[in-house]
């Protein structure tokens, strides 16, 4: 049998660990060390095989400085085998996948190039944010899905006639699909969001069937919190039960937590593609299944 590797790169440690023990795989890790200009300088601890390279690295925030890192760990791979694959299961830039206003740059079509480039023969994302940037990428790739754990993980919870609720129409699908591993019903709210500013609105007046009903709001992912926000507040006027969160991403900025929490959420639970202590679901077994 071929010895495989994985690279874990710092943002994605103990996700790279997980999946290096499912494969049986040599893990190798990886040492970050800042210069004062803000320059990075990683070092490899251990041995890369010239077989197959797995480099597990997600690219949040600080966004620029992850991405330059899994470009560099890929190319470090390429240099010793032909068969590199990139794991970055949360995709910074995913939402620049196509020119909204005129004069946007659409910056999935620089890291699709970026990555070709760099050596990676695959890519695999979890729950990116649209298909359409994926499409930029001129090598093999995959999206795997978070929700079925997401879902599994909900099952064990008490609630009291659950209902899933999407935060919008975009979301509608992924908040089918939680609805079907879950088993409930699903409902989606109409929001409109401001492209120059940012500004959320829900424009849907009004709910029936929510009242005394524990909800789970699904999303691929939270940022600043805001369409959570404005969706927790709308369905708390429908005199729901509980509020819970589900998403895949949890990116959590400037306070988003304890601005969702204040809003009315009861928990926020959210998978291991980015690190935090919302981060309670593994999909490691999941990603490991998408490479078979």
């Amino acid at each position: 049998m071929r010895k495989i590797t994985v690279i874990a790169g710092k943002s994605s440690e103990e996700l790279a660990k997980s999946i290096s023990k499912k494969l049986k795989a040599n893990l190798v890790t990886s040492d970050v060390r800042v210069f004062p200009d803000g320059e990075s300088k990683i070092t490899l601890d251990g041995k890369l095989s010239k077989n197959r390279i797995i480099v597990v690295q997600s690219v949040y925030p600080p966004v620029d400085t992850n991405l330059v890192h899994a470009l560099s760990l890929v190319s470090k791979a390429k240099e010793t085998s032909d068969d590199v694959i990139a794991i970055v299961p949360y995709m910074g830039y995913a939402r620049q996948d196509r020119e909204f206003l005129p004069g946007e740059i659409v910056t999935m079509k620089v890291l699709g190039r970026l990555f070709k480039g760099a050596g990676a023969k695959q890519i695999i994302v979890v729950d990116i944010h649209s298909m359409i940037g994926l499409k930029h990428f001129k090598i093999k790739t995959k999206n795997v899905s978070a929700v079925p754990d997401l879902a599994k993980y909900f099952k064990k919870m008490r609630l009291k006639e659950p209902l899933v609720i999407s935060p919008d129409q975009g979301g509608k699908n992924r908040a089918e699909e939680f609805a079907k591993e879950f088993g409930s019903d699903c409902i989606a709210l109409t929001k409109h969001r401001d492209r120059k500013t940012g500004k959320v609105q829900i424009k849907t007046s009004k709910f029936d069937g929510v009242k005394d009903r524990d909800l789970i709001i699904v999303d691929d992912m939270i940022s600043t919190g805001g369409s959570i926000i404005k969706a927790t507040e709308f369905l708390k006027k429908q005199r729901c039960r509980r509020i819970f969160v589900a998403c895949t991403h949890a990116l959590l900025m400037n306070n988003a937590e304890k601005k969702i929490r204040n809003a009315g959420v009861t928990k926020i639970v959210s998978a291991n593609t980015i690190p935090g202590k919302t981060s309670i679901v593994d999909i490691s077994n999941t990603i490991t299944q998408a490479m078979k």
